[in-house]
């Protein structure tokens, strides 16, 4: 059936538009964190940029973050060593559009790179007045577009499965899990370009609490292995009071399970607003890297049972995604380009 008038001036087209965002550059010793490799949240911080990048050449409008999926760390990024990102469309809604991030870092000297991390991102397009816009439809055209698109749209159903457990348990003063808060203001450091903190920095946040909670309990160094679930609600004004609360609410053998919520509140007033919510699990880690066993935490009270039950039902949920085709799935001419540049001798 021919679109109506009404339906194509409703929906824009995506003639011309660039469905791609690549950011490479050399890790600085300033991008280590404390175990001495990049850390999640700094990893979080690039995802984010680079996702809103192609989110906003896309769209063609301010975009924010709205939702970071699943993300794995596979592999340590450590400085000196080259590192890419490839942020592509995957999948576009009304006025969503849903960013798949693919990190690859390697030695400068060595010619393969290695997927260090997936991860993905879902960004909303406003206009001036922060009202959503429709966005310009994407349409896949390569194999690997093809099957990411369909996967992408597989999580769609998983996603809202995992958010509407997410936002039914209780966090009060009943849970005995240990918790640490971080409090401070957003600075203007911490700006993005609509003028809000931007998603990279809270998620970088959420990171931090998470690893204070983890190596209190662990007693040891501890870093990031996966974030899941990550909602943002509301914007984190500058100078607005942030705390950052993180709860253990699960362990395994060796990690750590932490919610972490992040309210922020006008410094004028005595009212605190959810503005994220996420989940990181953390491993114990010793001198070479390699994981260590934990002491477990025991759930005491009533809400603490149902948070762990809530853990476990939410790695059950995982399990459930499919994992995003790479780039090594496909023929050599879809790996990054930067990458397959010729080496002398």
């Amino acid at each position: 059936m021919r679109a109506s008038t009404l339906d194509s001036l409703s929906t824009p087209v995506s003639a011309g538009k660039r469905s791609e965002a690549i950011h490479r550059f050399l890790v600085k010793p300033t991008d280590a964190g404390i175990a001495g490799s990049v850390d999640g949240g700094k990893l979080l911080e690039w995802i984010d940029k680079v996702a809103y990048a192609a989110a906003a050449q896309w769209s063609g409008c301010y975009c924010v973050t709205a939702y970071v999926g699943n993300i794995h760390l596979d592999r340590p990024i450590v400085v000196g060593e080259l590192v890419e990102l490839h942020a592509n469309l995957v999948h576009t809604g009304r006025t969503s559009m849903h960013i798949l991030v693919s990190v690859y870092s390697t030695d400068p000297t060595r010619k393969k790179p290695v997927q260090t991390a997936q991860c993905l991102t879902i960004f909303v397009a406003i206009d001036s007045e922060r009202q959503t816009v429709a966005v310009p439809q994407w349409e896949p055209n390569t194999i690997l577009e093809l099957r990411r698109h369909r996967q992408a749209r597989a999580r769609v159903s998983v996603r809202k499965r995992i958010e509407e457990a997410m936002a039914a348990q209780r966090y009060t003063a009943a849970g005995t899990g240990p918790s640490a808060t971080l409090r401070f203001l957003a600075a203007p450091s911490d700006i993005n370009w609509g003028g809000k903190v931007h998603g990279g920095r809270t998620m970088g946040w959420i990171d931090d609490a998470a690893y204070v909670c983890g190596a209190d309990w662990a007693a040891q160094h501890v870093i990031t292995s996966y974030f899941g679930g990550i909602r943002f609600y509301r914007p984190i004004v500058i100078g607005h009071i942030v705390e950052v609360t993180a709860r253990l609410i699960h362990t395994g053998p060796h990690s750590m399970h932490i919610s972490t919520h992040v309210t922020s509140t006008d410094p004028h007033s005595d009212t605190p607003a959810l503005a994220a919510h996420g989940l990181a699990v953390v491993v114990a880690i010793d001198d070479s890297g390699k994981a260590r066993p934990i002491r477990q935490w025991t759930p005491e009270s009533e809400e603490d049972h149902a948070l762990a039950a809530h853990a476990r039902h939410l790695v059950d949920l995982r399990a459930e995604v499919e994992p995003f085709a790479t780039a090594a799935d496909m023929p050599a001419d879809a790996e990054p380009s930067c990458f397959r540049a010729p080496m002398p001798g």
